[in-house]
């Protein structure tokens, strides 16, 4: 112990120690018995023994204090005193067991000795164990993604399992090296083997969906090695693919891409939708209806009026009450009957009455014929809707199941269909929706926004079991195959770089970098809604019961800034994809939805998403808003380590959290092959070295769709 020390701690406070160095030591190295070791390089370790554990410190701050004495004799001075001092940042504790856990539960005092740190002390923090060793999943750090820069032997190392389960953020300035990093960590998963009771394993399972904004994940994954490339076997679906029916919307997703005014279009649009969803269910069901369900909502419009019995009421018996009878005339269902005999009843209490509409509405019915005829109608309406299973009817809770209605219906019929229930004012009414009309019209001939959610086609069977299939990557795997894919290409349900058709995809690339912005949280809100309800309703499937979390999914979003944003882009109505991925990263863990987040704008970014980040990698930040954003996030034992961020050269990360065993600086494996994120080479180009003809007429006639 004594060899090894070089110095003793001078001042404590809760994480950071300031040492002395000894006056013995002149250099910034030791020697020891097997090796020489540095004791003074930022970055590296230091040791302080605490009865029979070991506290590891980083080192943050090396600094040195010259002080001249002055002698009290006239004209004599002495030689400068050089004090050195570390300033280094407690991170772990090797235990009295021989292992390393990151925290600090009992602190050095005032005076403990200070020592380098052996090789041994460091296989133990950078958990290094023969390859012949087996795998404990749950507490080892054993996938290697890349090495340290001040210890280059040594591999850092991260525990998958922690990795994914708590979400991961991602962040640094443009080419720093964000997408290569995410993409170095998943080809060190796909290339590795690991040993689970003596038995070597690769990933062939896999769940992971990549949102990339950009472009560039694609050539990630286009593997040289046979075996990789048919196991991985990537899908990436391309804006001419990516399809999202607008039936799997809910009425939120509604509501933030029409936006309907409050006040008085928002209902009128839920109920419409509502009675497009109502009339799919009903009139696709096998039970035979007694009644059509235009005609049910008249009479339970009418139900209502009896109720009211006010002025509405008796405009109803004079216009339509008529029309309602003869509708129903030759039906002979008994309980149509019943209701038929009901309604003439009503009308000869109207006649009695000598109801009329001369100058205005004349005249009285008996208020016993009303409460009569209410509450028999009332009893036989109900008592129909419970025979023909249409309870949906009567509500709305059935408005956000993804079952297909007809989206052109909703424009031409069921928005009127909706002011008719209202009764009273319809001409005002009809006068406020016309620029909502108007409004899904130009979606709906928008190309844009129509082919991607699919606005102008019609249902297929199973639609979203398909989808869901097919953005998970099984599009070729179940039984029925070459009908699934027909069905997937008729639907423009298309996938490029599939290696294996056998097979099922291990990643999943959406290819978002052509689409219109004004749909990007939409689409990617709508994708990451359906993939947590798909997680969450696993186990309500008898046979699934105890299934909960077992079909784990990995969401990377890519420039995530551009759809969670803290600040929400349209002022009025809160973003709908930060609503969806704020609600997965507070409850998607438990159900094994894990999100990777990559922003060049952490500032920007959801709050409440980054707080629920159990793991950092934060490459080079130069803009002081981010920097202290991140420190804001992050534990403050950390904030002398960030103190680097504005220098970290290009493939270099300080990662945090949870998922390694103690913050460090970590330089990231090469990545191969590369994403498509290199910078431009300007001067290349420009001085002709690797000039590239580029026929601008070709490029327009693609983008205007003449091609």
């Amino acid at each position: 112990m004594q060899e090894q020390t070089i110095g003793r701690v001078i001042s404590i406070d809760s994480f950071r120690v300031v040492i002395e160095l000894d006056d013995s030591v002149k250099t910034l190295f030791k020697s020891g018995f097997n090796d020489i070791y540095e004791i003074a390089r930022i970055n590296s370790y230091v040791s302080i023994p605490v009865g029979a554990e070991k506290i590891i410190s980083m080192i943050t701050k090396v600094k040195i204090n010259d002080e001249t004495e002055f002698d009290a004799l006239e004209n004599s001075i002495l030689l400068p005193k050089s004090n050195r001092y570390i300033v280094a940042t407690m991170i772990g504790t090797i235990n009295n067991d021989n292992r390393y856990i990151q925290g600090v539960y009992n602190f050095p005092i005032l005076d403990n000795p200070v020592c380098y740190v052996l090789r041994k002390d460091l296989e133990i923090i950078f958990d290094y164990k023969p390859k012949e060793s087996d795998i404990d999943l749950k507490r080892d750090y054993y996938l290697p993604i890349g090495s340290s820069p001040v210890f280059s032997e040594f591999d850092i190392k991260i525990n998958p399992d922690k990795f994914f389960s708590k979400h991961v953020a991602v962040l640094g300035n443009t080419g720093s090296g964000k997408s290569s990093t995410i993409a170095s960590i998943f080809q060190s998963m796909f290339k590795g083997e690991f040993k689970v009771s003596n038995e070597s394993r690769k990933l062939t399972d896999a769940h992971v969906v990549i949102f990339d904004t950009n472009g560039e994940y694609r050539r990630a994954f286009q593997f040289e090695d046979e075996e990789l490339k048919s196991r991985v076997n990537t899908f990436t679906i391309k804006r001419d693919g990516l399809r999202v029916p607008y039936w799997f919307m809910n009425y939120e997703d509604f509501d933030y891409l029409f936006e309907p005014s409050y006040q008085t279009q928002a209902p009128i649009l839920k109920r419409s939708i509502a009675l497009a969803k109502n009339y799919e269910l009903t009139n696709s069901s096998d039970v035979e209806k007694a009644i059509s369900e235009p005609v049910l909502n008249k009479i339970l419009r009418l139900i209502d009026l009896l109720q009211k019995n006010d002025r509405d009421m008796k405009h109803f018996l004079l216009n339509e009450l008529d029309d309602l009878i003869n509708t129903l005339q030759d039906n002979e269902d008994q309980l149509i009957c019943l209701i038929v005999s009901e309604l003439n009843d009503l009308r000869q209490a109207k006649e009695t009455g000598n109801l009329r509409d001369d100058y205005g509405i004349k005249g009285d019915v008996s208020s016993v014929a009303v409460d009569t005829a209410y509450t028999k109608l009332n009893t036989l309406v109900k008592k129909i809707i419970e025979d023909s299973k249409t309870e949906s009817l009567l509500n709305e809770k059935d408005i956000d199941l993804p079952v297909y209605f007809n989206f052109s219906k909703i424009i031409t019929e069921f928005i009127d269909e909706a002011i008719d229930e209202i009764g009273s004012s319809q001409a005002k009414y009809k006068e406020f929706l016309s620029s909502l009309k108007l409004r899904l019209s130009s979606y709906n001939s928008d190309e844009r926004i129509s082919i991607p959610f699919m606005l102008g086609n019609e249902d297929i069977g199973d639609s979203l079991a398909k989808f869901l299939t097919y953005v998970l990557g099984g599009i070729f795997e179940q039984e029925g195959s070459e009908d699934q894919k027909s069905d997937f290409e008729n639907y423009r349900f298309k996938v490029d770089n599939v290696n294996n058709p056998d097979k099922k995809s291990q990643v999943t690339i959406l290819d978002m970098s052509l689409l219109p912005f004004e749909v990007l949280e939409n689409i990617t809100g709508l994708i990451g809604r359906l993939l947590l309800e798909f997680v969450q309703r696993i186990e309500k499937v008898d046979e699934y019961k105890e299934f909960r979390g077992k079909y784990p999914i990995s969401i990377v979003l890519e420039e995530a800034h551009n759809y969670i944003p803290q600040l929400d882009r349209k002022k009025d109505r809160v973003s709908i994809s930060k609503r969806v991925f704020e609600r997965i990263a507070k409850e998607g863990r438990k159900y094994g939805l894990s999100l990777i987040i990559s922003s060049q704008r952490p500032s920007e970014l959801s709050k409440t998403i980054l707080s629920q980040c159990n793991s950092f990698i934060v490459h080079r930040l130069q803009n002081p808003e981010d920097q202290n954003f991140v420190r804001q996030m992050v534990s403050s034992a950390n904030a002398d380590i960030l103190s680097q961020l504005p220098i970290l050269p290009q493939q270099h990360a300080i990662f945090l959290g949870d998922a390694v065993k103690s913050p460090t600086q970590v330089r990231l494996y090469d990545v191969n092959p590369s994403p498509d994120s290199n910078d431009p080479e300007f001067f290349s180009h420009w001085m002709g070295i690797n000039r590239v003809g580029i026929d601008v007429k070709s490029v327009t006639k693609k983008w205007t769709g003449s091609e």
